[in-house]
């Protein structure tokens, strides 16, 4: 395989060819027996923060590889090693949520404006170029000219306010997700330079978080790295040492330049499997299904923070598959694994462009053609984790229809099971009763009515009829505690 070439998903690595349940090492018991582990989920869904970054997949990888060597030369503890391995996977979590604000702000697509930003240093004319590349580019001349002298005159402010946005949000969901706070600390901290010209507080030397050094330092040696190679981004961050990084962690970067074995491992197909031999194996961490379940939710967070419009659309989504599902009289331990993949059923959104999902109006061709990428795209990558391979084919089938005319395959329904059908007359349920950028929500009433119009031809009779049961009772509850 070649590891550069680009696929329908990312350039980079290509995320079809990491293998499924890559936690199992050769030769452990892990591969013996059904154990999840924590590195396997969260590195597997680190894959889903790379492309949301517009950035190659494995990246997220790869800078944990970098920042992992760098903490052990540095003779970090065994918990503190652990703690770095994780903020080095998850220093993108909050990159979602300031999605929306950059296309707002900059008339931009989000994925490759966060793309092309990442090469930019803090000196002004490059900041400026990087703005006239990036800014408006399919607006008319007047809209892009006063939206750059709007930045111009605020670019401080911007800056920070999706700086932070980005680091708090990220934050919050990594506590949710149970990792310490010196881990969420290293999210908050992640944009902050040495010299103190960083966001969004502006500390400075070693009032930053050390794992927030060197995460970003080996966030800008990838960004680099795949860009030139070793000596390019040996380069770029010796000429950033003592403004943006710390200079001990570039003399010790600097000391890996003739380590072959350490460059080329990043461009190896088995990165993977390397990067899992960097955690400390005594603090590895198993997770039971209660974990799971915090783990799906904090992701579920990231996908929901990418636009103000689908905000709480996956807990949503969660809730009425559940109560399809008690309807439908699905044992307890199933509903659970149900509402987990409602969770992460629209995963792959965070592919797909805000200028695209928060367009007011109908998407043209290309980008209708982008929007039914995402399907295919959460399926690739909850295939990739033992705990949630059997949840790929519902995040990858919750848009096809009983008569074919769904996306993105278009199969029939002999094709698609029930907890698929479940999760898609959820979705839409969610979907008529939210707020749209092109329509307000509708009452449950009339999206009843608009659904029915599909029963049995697009959606399953049975599921539907379970919802509005479910609705029924719920009714009858309320009422009998108004009532009382």
């Amino acid at each position: 395989m070649d590891w550069r070439r680009a696929d329908d998903i990312g350039s980079g690595y290509c995320l079809k060819d990491f293998p499924i349940g890559w936690a199992a090492r050769k030769g452990s018991a892990v591969a013996e027996r059904e154990v999840v582990y924590l590195s396997e989920v969260v590195g597997a869904l680190s894959f889903a923060l790379d492309i949301t970054e517009g950035q190659p997949v494995g990246h997220s990888l790869r800078c944990c590889w970098i920042g992992m060597h760098l903490g052990m030369r540095l003779g970090l503890s065994q918990a503190e090693l652990s703690d770095l391995y994780y903020t080095l996977l998850l220093k993108d979590i909050g990159c979602s949520s300031n999605a929306a604000r950059i296309c707002q702000l900059y008339l931009a697509d989000d994925l490759s404006f966060k793309s092309n930003y990442k090469v930019v240093d803090t000196k002004l004319p490059e900041i400026l170029r990087f703005l006239i590349a990036n800014t408006g580019r399919k607006s008319g001349f007047v809209e892009r000219l006063q939206t750059l002298v709007h930045i111009a005159r605020n670019g401080g402010e911007i800056s920070k306010e999706l700086i932070e946005t980005r680091c708090q949000r990220g934050a919050v969901i990594a506590r949710s997700m149970r990792f310490s706070e010196a881990v969420a600390q290293g999210i908050l901290d992640l944009d902050e330079h040495w010299d103190g010209s960083g966001q969004p507080v502006k500390l400075e030397g070693e009032e930053i978080s050390l794992f927030a050094r060197i995460a970003l330092l080996a966030q800008v040696v990838d960004v680099f790295f795949m860009r030139g190679g070793a000596e390019a981004a040996l380069a770029e961050v010796t000429e950033r040492s003592g403004r943006w990084f710390d200079p001990q962690l570039v003399i010790l970067l600097a000391g890996m330049k003739d380590d072959a074995g350490f460059w080329q491992a990043m461009l190896s197909n088995d990165l993977h499997e390397r990067v899992m031999e960097l955690e400390p194996r005594a603090l590895t961490r198993a997770v039971d299904e209660d974990y799971l379940d915090d783990i799906a939710a904090g992701f579920a967070q990231v996908v929901d923070a990418k636009s103000p419009f689908t905000a709480g659309h996956s807990d949503r989504v969660a809730l009425f598959t559940d109560l399809i599902a008690e309807e439908m009289g699905y044992a307890p331990e199933r509903r659970r694994w149900l509402k987990r993949a409602a969770l992460l059923h629209d995963i792959g959104k965070l592919g797909v462009s805000n200028s695209v999902l928060d367009k007011n109006g109908k998407p043209d061709d290309d980008e209708w053609a982008e929007i039914k990428r995402h399907p295919e795209l959460g399926r690739v990558i909850l295939s990739k984790i033992a705990a949630f391979h059997d949840m790929a084919r519902i995040a990858g089938d919750h848009h096809e229809k009983l008569n074919g005319r769904g996306y993105p395959h278009g199969i029939k329904a002999d094709a698609i099971d029930l907890d698929t059908r479940i999760v898609t007359v959820a979705d839409i349920f969610d979907a008529l009763t939210a707020d749209r950028p092109y329509r307000k929500a509708m009452p449950v009433s009339a999206a009843f009515e608009i659904m029915e119009k599909e029963v049995g031809t697009g959606l399953d009779t049975d599921v539907f009829a379970a919802l509005r049961r479910g609705f029924v009772r719920l009714e009858d509850v309320a009422e009998g505690e108004r009532a009382a």
